[in-house]
């Protein structure tokens, strides 16, 4: 089993999104996720503080 709730995730993208079936099965599960605004990627992109904390605490080797 894929572990995905695929009757959630239809009802989500045919009738909250107004998709077709076919444009529904045409899509990704990381698509219909990103189009449900539930992307879970989109908090873990890094700052620009958070680079800086990595440099410091991985600084590059001069060899």
């Amino acid at each position: 089993m894929s572990g995905l709730d695929w009757p959630g995730l239809m009802r989500a993208g045919l009738h909250r999104l107004g998709l077709r079936p076919a444009e529904f099965w045409a899509l990704t599960p990381a698509e219909l996720v990103m189009m449900l605004g539930l992307d879970p990627g989109r908090e873990a992109v890094m700052g620009r503080a958070r680079l800086e904390e990595l440099t410091r605490q991985f600084p590059d080797e001069e060899g």
